[in-house]
């Protein structure tokens, strides 16, 4: 299936928007975040002063790797990438970037300068962020964690060879905040704390 890239843009010329990047799904195995986008995009007209680009769905797999059997987040072209065997669930592909949903996210990055990115995951019930040198990652960071009530932990506490928070974070010094939500959590209630997210990104960030 297309990867589906939406775009919410402000014509206003009131004042110079930041771009904001939404990912959901780059695991295939935790689908909440497309449910969080799509229905937020669901009730959105327009934007009012930032510009937001939302992917709902990045893999289209119903398990934690693509259909290559490639975990997308550990396939970026960082240079922490590293070959590690086929069956491990954690495996970054052959080679940096071979995947078409991280060539996706590279080739946009590359056309579109963005000021934060926000990416989508569960279980963990934290907010982890990478680009800590930005100046605006780690108030976003803090923000976030204001809205959905999640601590914040810089650390991952495992390895993340070829990880989008390291590519763009780390080495690409953009802002980049992971979400991991409660996996357990009643959806309806997590899409009320998101909404409001997203209408801050979109008019205060």
């Amino acid at each position: 299936m297309d990867i589906k890239l939406y775009k919410f843009l402000n014509n206003t010329n009131t004042k110079t928007p930041k771009n904001v990047l939404i990912v959901g799904v780059i695991h295939g195995d935790e689908p909440i975040g497309e449910f969080l986008i799509e229905k937020y995009l669901k009730n959105k007209t327009k934007t009012l002063n930032n510009n937001l680009y939302f992917i709902p769905r990045l893999n289209f797999s119903n398990k934690r790797k693509n259909k290559n059997n490639v975990d997308i987040n550990r396939n970026f072209p960082c240079k922490n990438w590293e070959l590690s065997t086929f069956d491990d669930d954690y495996f970054g592909g052959f080679k940096p970037n071979s995947e078409k949903e991280t060539q996706f996210i590279v080739n946009l990055a590359e056309n579109i300068k963005f000021d934060a990115i926000i990416t989508i995951h569960t279980p963990y019930k934290i907010i982890n962020f990478d680009g800590a040198n930005n100046q605006n990652t780690l108030p976003l960071a803090k923000k976030i964690s204001e809205f959905l009530n999640y601590p914040i932990q810089e650390d991952i506490g495992y390895p993340t060879p070829g990880s989008m928070g390291t590519y763009f974070g780390i080495e690409r010094n953009i802002p980049i905040i992971t979400i991991e939500c409660d996996e357990n959590a009643e959806p309806e209630a997590l899409y009320e704390k998101f909404a409001n997210l997203f209408n801050y990104i979109e008019k205060d960030f």
